[in-house]
């Protein structure tokens, strides 16, 4: 498959608006964590306080993420993502206006991320839900990698151009060109439209949704196990990537300079490996992506034994390689096995098991960089790790699941009436 090949996607005009909706959004994105850090970092050099703010946004995108997950497979998906998108905006930019004007009180920033994350809660259970509407069940692994390519990248610059605006006119700028993105990411979602979807049959509440979602997700071993696995990953990320390693970096050699190279050199591996996966199709993609896995353990362990820019920026740059194979096969998995009438429910589940930890990870970091000392709690993180990445690879539901085969003509249901 060639990057011609993988384009040609776009032709399909309404995954077209909804790619550039996702690209202006990813452009801001890529910049806003890194501003969003030292901004909190301006007004106090606390990592405890970093990570509370962090944790603002987290909790409640945990808290309402099934409720996200319901809304979105009753309601049309790209009117749920639209709200959330403009309602990001407003607090991003108010929170941009707080840091510019030197206003920002860590209170301030804690209830504007906490409505950013409910906010995000009704975004990405619509988001996901809607690329298998979209486009063609054959056609998803190149609609996949594009998104991805994207991604990886803005993410390059992203980081980096942050992190120069923080150095050179302060965070609050990177904010405020995010709350740009998210108006516009909202504005480029009105002239798509999807499938209407299929509402026959019996009315059922929401609590029963939730039922029937838990069900699937409880009874498709692969499916938790996964989610399991990522429970305790992303707590760790969160914790290390989001609160202690910005917290360590602006006391050390590697600066915000280094911190944001990082961040851009774990971009270029995501873009490196989406270019590779263009050629190769993951026949066992959970297989794949969990083995990818591991490779996210490698920058703890190059911060815990060489707490030095380019040993970091060259495992940034290999772990993000291998998120990038992951993502590509838990995508495909959940795409392809997940009916569609289950999709935003089955990625809620999915979202809040993966979540649920984070803000455990995003509190408690900074205590234990305090109490055990920041290089052997990177360390022990990267070796946990890629213990229970391999754990999970040998789940056999896990690794002998294989693509859905879909035949070649198969095009995407355009109905008369639309959402």
């Amino acid at each position: 498959m060639s990057i011609k090949e993988s384009l040609f996607v776009l032709k399909d005009r309404d995954f077209g608006w909804f790619f550039a909706s996702r690209f202006v959004n990813m452009a801001g994105t890529s910049m806003s964590h890194i501003a969003l850090a030292f901004a909190v970092l301006e007004v106090t050099d606390s990592a405890s306080a970093l990570g509370a703010v962090v944790a603002a946004h987290t909790i409640p995108m945990v808290i309402f993420l099934l409720v996200g997950g319901v809304i979105a497979d009753r309601f049309p998906r790209r009117l749920v993502l639209q709200i959330s998108n403009l309602s990001s905006a407003l607090t991003q930019a108010v929170a941009a206006g707080l840091i510019i004007t030197g206003s920002a009180e860590i209170w301030m920033l804690i209830v504007l991320e906490a409505v950013n994350g409910t906010m995000s809660a009704m975004a990405y259970p619509a988001m996901q839900g809607m690329v298998p509407q979209l486009v063609a069940k054959k056609d998803l692994q190149p609609a996949n990698l594009l998104l991805s390519m994207s991604r990886g990248a803005l993410t390059i610059l992203g980081p980096s151009a942050a992190a120069v605006l923080v150095v050179g006119v302060g965070a609050g700028w990177a904010l405020a060109i995010d709350a740009l993105t998210w108006l516009l990411a909202a504005i480029f979602l009105l002239p798509v439209r999807i499938p209407r979807r299929d509402k026959t049959g019996p009315k059922t509440s929401a609590i029963a949704d939730l039922v029937e979602g838990w069900t699937y997700v409880r009874s498709t071993t692969w499916l938790w196990v996964v989610v399991l696995a990522f429970m305790v990953i992303n707590t760790m990320w969160s914790g290390g990537m989001q609160v202690l390693g910005p917290a360590y970096a602006k006391s050390s050699s590697l600066g915000v300079h280094g911190w944001g190279l990082g961040n851009s050199a774990q971009a270029i591996g995501i873009l490196v490996m989406t270019f590779v996966l263009m050629r190769l199709t993951l026949r066992y993609p959970l297989r794949a992506g969990m083995l990818g896995v591991t490779l996210m353990g490698l920058p703890f362990i190059a911060l815990g034994l060489w707490p030095e820019t380019v040993p970091f920026v060259i495992a940034m740059a290999v772990a993000g390689a291998g998120i990038e194979i992951f993502s590509l096969g838990w995508n495909l998995a959940m795409m392809e096995n997940v009916p569609e009438e289950m999709q935003s429910r089955a990625w809620s589940y999915d979202m809040l098991g993966s979540y649920i930890a984070m803000p455990i990870g995003q509190l408690m970091y900074g205590p234990l960089g305090e109490s055990f000392g920041t290089r052997p709690v990177f360390l022990a993180s990267g070796v946990l790790c890629v213990l229970i990445c391999l754990a999970t690879v040998a789940v056999p539901s896990v690794a002998r699941l294989q693509r859905v085969e879909q035949p070649a003509t198969e095009e995407r249901a355009h109905e008369p009436l639309r959402d």
